[in-house]
């Protein structure tokens, strides 16, 4: 029982590492322009808060000729579709993550406060993507539901405070 549950650690603890190192990973080929910083934007996620939403299942059972197998149609497409979005917002803040590093080094001033808040940032990211990568595959067995507001606002945190180090003039030159 014990070499289990110590196997089950480990392998818990070696996701954990993968999972961090990947959403701390840097982007050598980082567009850090004023014209990217503005096309970040939470907006472009909005659809994927909604996607897994299980009014359109109950609606598509309510329907006559319904079969079950279609509800697994239903959600094994919306988690392909999901999964895109997903993808999107790690690099999404991945990049930003990068930037506002890249920011920090060629600052005038120390900025510790920025770098813990980026280091729990990070963290938080790559625990809410393990409980959201669970939660998917749950949700395409139909055993679960799928909150991914948690990562959407870290991401919506982060491009905020990367903003905030844009002159307003570079800014409305854009």
């Amino acid at each position: 029982m014990i070499p289990a549950v110590l196997a089950a650690v480990a392998g818990l603890a070696a996701v954990l590492i993968l999972v961090f190192r990947q959403v701390a990973a840097t982007d050598s080929h980082l567009p850090v322009t004023v014209e990217w910083m503005e096309s970040l934007s939470v907006d472009r996620y909005r659809p994927m808060l909604r996607l897994l939403d299980q009014g359109d299942l109950s609606f598509l059972r309510s329907q006559p000729g319904f079969k079950p197998a279609m509800a697994s149609r239903l959600r094994r497409q919306r988690c392909n579709i999901f999964k895109s979005y997903l993808h999107n917002l790690t690099a999404d803040f991945r990049r930003t993550c990068s930037a506002l590093r890249m920011v920090m080094l060629h600052a005038d001033n120390d900025r510790p406060d920025l770098a813990t808040a980026l280091l729990r940032a990070q963290a938080a990211f790559a625990w809410g993507m393990i409980q959201v990568q669970f939660h998917l595959t749950l949700y395409r067995l139909g055993m679960a539901s799928v909150d991914v507001t948690g990562l959407v606002s870290l991401f919506d945190v982060m491009q905020l405070e990367l903003r905030s180090f844009v002159p307003a003039d570079a800014a409305s030159a854009a």
